[in-house]
């Protein structure tokens, strides 16, 4: 970490999602299923939205003909978000990417793409390599098999990223009850708490918890 705070920062990020498309969801098979994934996804979207942490977002091979776009339910929380069409598998090789990642002005970077061994991790070392932060969402990535997809989180750890998960970026981002931010962190994490037991019950909720978001009506 080059910063001299260790924990992260909203207004040091650039959010980085690369390759929510369908046929990617498909064939997840490591240990988030694909509902998680996408759960996980949409609450990384939600947040930086309502920290104001600029996103940019990336498909490969739409173009191409052989994917298609970004799923729905993530482009529905992305409205107005320019989506970056790409050939590359390492994302920071075209240049529209690239460059709209200098643009943000941000050197510290969370990143999430599927799958895990490919996407992800090419982009990740790259942006470690050109001098960037990077923290990696493992609860919203999911790889071919649980090998190639914990191999990955091993190599981008050796790499010098940082794992971390979808609710503790939520949470570390403001960190403080008594900030400004604390008001749309509870729209968010409250949007988290009604929706994550639609899925699994792995995840823990509280009653309390489930309570307080039932009384906001999120959705």
């Amino acid at each position: 970490m080059r910063n001299e705070l260790g924990v992260w920062k909203a207004e040091d990020c650039a959010l980085l999602l690369i390759d929510y498309q369908q046929e990617m969801f498909e064939v997840i098979r490591s240990e988030t299923s694909a509902d998680l994934v996408e759960t996980h996804v949409r609450l990384l979207a939600k947040t930086a939205k309502a920290y104001d942490v600029p996103i940019v977002l990336s498909t490969v091979g739409v173009a191409a003909g052989f994917n298609g776009p970004t799923i729905p339910a993530l482009l529905a929380e992305l409205e107005g978000i320019e989506v970056l069409d790409r050939f590359s598998m390492n994302a920071f090789e075209d240049q529209a990417f690239s460059d709209a990642v200098k643009a943000t002005g941000k050197k510290r970077l969370i990143i999430g793409g599927l799958h895990t061994e490919i996407c992800l991790t090419f982009a990740t070392v790259q942006a470690l390599q050109d001098g960037y932060d990077v923290l990696y969402v493992t609860d919203a990535v999911g790889g071919r098999s649980q090998v190639a997809h914990r191999t990955a989180i091993e190599r981008l750890a050796h790499a010098g990223g940082v794992p971390t998960t979808a609710l503790a970026v939520v949470t570390e981002l403001f960190r403080d009850w008594a900030t400004p931010l604390a008001d749309p962190a509870r729209g968010v994490i409250y949007w988290y708490f009604n929706e994550i037991p639609k899925h699994t019950d792995q995840v823990g909720v509280a009653d309390a918890e489930k309570a307080a978001a039932a009384a906001q009506g999120v959705h």
